[in-house]
């Protein structure tokens, strides 16, 4: 009975993951790229063989950054990295700053190792775990901006709570941002800006940083009932230009090609 009573309390408190587990077989191109490159850009910090937990021993603070990357340049940190697009591009542009892929699908990762590696790339590295766990292993003011660029946008209304932008992913970013720093975050989905909104724009430690003024929805529609949004009521929200550090990729390009309006919403940490 005390096993059984464990076994719920453990279920009971399993957190809530903003990604589905699922392997994707890498293509022999991506195969000979995490040969060649992983030992060189993915980071030996997972708990285990297919975990995406982190290693307790680990913690990214300065003395981390100058050992993996020999410097201490600012760090940029993105959430869901994808296939790699914008990270590296953004890398081979700004070599004065240091990157962080967060990623969990292996062809995302390899995808992005084979970009990386085709330029040469030495400030770049992935790490292939769940992001929330990884900024609990951060020290406090160890990163200079992160990214989240269109995470998935879990659109039935039962889901909204597996969506990555929550109230304790924000508190772990504020204590891993230095003073001023950046939490950027982009999304081709109303709802889901409006999710951001209302997780970011109370927050006391955090100042949104739009100048850009936004109509949406006061109320949340889920997959099936969202070409009801126009008749809700609506307000006012600030959020940003596009920030012209994202390169636009085909992801974006079909949002903008389906109609989608795309949502930049900037955060400081006060």
């Amino acid at each position: 009975m005390q096993e059984q009573e464990q076994g719920n309390e453990d279920l009971r408190y399993r957190p809530v993951l903003s990604f589905v587990r699922r392997s994707g077989r890498l293509d022999a191109r991506l195969q000979r790229a995490w040969d060649a490159y992983g030992e060189k850009y993915l980071l030996d910090a997972n708990a285990g063989p297919g975990s995406l937990d982190v290693r307790e021993n680990v913690t990214i603070d300065d003395d981390f950054v100058q050992r993996v990357w020999g410097n201490q340049n600012p760090l940029i940190v993105e959430i869901g990295s994808g296939q790699g697009e914008n990270i590296v591009a953004a890398a081979e542009e700004h070599p004065e700053f240091n990157y962080l892929a967060l990623e969990v699908y292996d062809p995302g990762v390899a995808h992005t190792m084979l970009l990386a590696g085709k330029r040469g790339l030495d400030n770049i590295r992935i790490a292939q775990v769940n992001a929330p766990r990884l900024f609990d292993h951060m020290s406090q003011g160890v990163v200079s901006e992160v990214w989240t660029f269109f995470p998935d946008p879990w659109p039935k209304m039962k889901h909204h709570k597996r969506r990555i932008v929550q109230d304790e992913l924000a508190g772990q970013i504020w204590n891993s941002l230095r003073d001023g720093g950046l939490w950027r975050i982009a999304t081709d989905i109303e709802d889901y800006a409006l999710h951001v909104h209302e997780v970011m724009d109370g927050r006391q430690d955090f100042e949104n940083t739009g100048t850009v003024t936004v109509s949406l929805p006061t109320e949340h529609v889920g997959k099936g009932n969202a070409d009801g949004a126009a008749l809700l009521p609506h307000a006012d929200f600030s959020e940003s230009e596009r920030f012209d550090g994202r390169v636009l990729t085909n992801f974006e390009k079909k949002g903008i090609a389906a109609g989608r309006v795309i949502h930049d919403l900037t955060y400081r940490k006060r």
